[in-house]
């Protein structure tokens, strides 16, 4: 009788914590839903967008890692690095280098400059405004996304909620050895991560985009890290000077992975 008792009551506890925990997930569920987003990623999320916006010059490394899935079915990873100064609110400088890659994109307030280095090639375009406008040019001139840029706009806030569905608050945990908060974003079609650095100085520190409408899910993922937030910056960093065995093209073809190319224009 004991025992029979003592397992009735193990079985009525494992009853009314499941029924707890069912209760506790459609409350914060209903509380989500209402906002899309739940208050704590949100603070975390406009504390980060409120630190960069009041950033007015700053440098950063970036390491970059980009999923293509071959016809076959296996995934392979491509790795490039990035260098980025930036100087609001007119002012852009990256410098991108991989395996194929080895690019600049320059804006200097009127003119956006998309340079090939390894290929010799260059295209530029008058673009007058901001470094969101060149951001834009840069995604029209190219017919390519600029993932890593949302964080660059004026607006960052705007930008990365824009569409959300849900987002959520998953904890700390540690890149590069710094402690972060972790955030998950959902969308239609993708699912977005980012690490931000706790303490005073909320800067992102990693950013996952998971596309979803990809059968395998493929990754692009970005880790930041060596922030400046008051670097040297000479007066050439935005200036472009085109080399003498350089040639100017009216566009900057890409291939099938984003690089630039000189296929479509031999």
């Amino acid at each position: 009788m004991r025992m029979c008792t003592l397992k009735t009551i193990a079985v009525w506890r494992g009853v009314i914590a499941v029924s707890l925990f069912i209760v506790m997930s459609f409350a914060v569920n209903s509380a989500m839903s209402a906002q899309g987003i739940d208050p704590d990623a949100d603070e975390v999320l406009k504390a980060m967008s409120a630190y960069l916006g009041e950033t007015k010059r700053f440098s950063m490394n970036v390491d970059i890692d980009l999923e293509i899935v071959t016809q076959n079915g296996q995934k392979l990873q491509l790795s490039s690095f990035a260098t980025a100064v930036i100087e609001r609110p007119t002012k852009l400088y990256v410098h991108r280098q991989g395996m194929m890659a080895d690019t600049e994109i320059i804006y200097d307030g009127k003119t956006l400059t998309l340079n090939g280095k390894n290929l010799k090639i260059y295209h530029q375009t008058e673009v007058s405004g901001t470094i969101d406008d060149a951001i834009r040019a840069y995604e029209f001139e190219t017919g390519l996304s600029a993932p890593g840029a949302d964080l660059l706009f004026a607006d960052r806030y705007a930008i990365l909620t824009s569409e959300v569905a849900s987002g959520v608050y998953i904890g700390t945990a540690y890149v590069n050895g710094v402690e972060c908060h972790h955030l998950a974003f959902r969308k239609a079609n993708v699912d977005w991560q980012l690490w931000v650095q706790t303490g005073e100085t909320p800067l992102p520190m990693k950013y996952v985009i998971t596309s979803k409408w990809h059968t395998d899910a493929p990754q692009y993922e970005i880790r930041f890290r060596d922030w400046n937030r008051s670097p040297e910056v000479p007066k050439a960093q935005f200036t472009f000077t085109a080399p003498q065995d350089a040639r100017q093209l009216d566009t900057i073809p890409v291939n099938e992975i984003g690089e630039f190319t000189v296929e479509e224009s031999q």
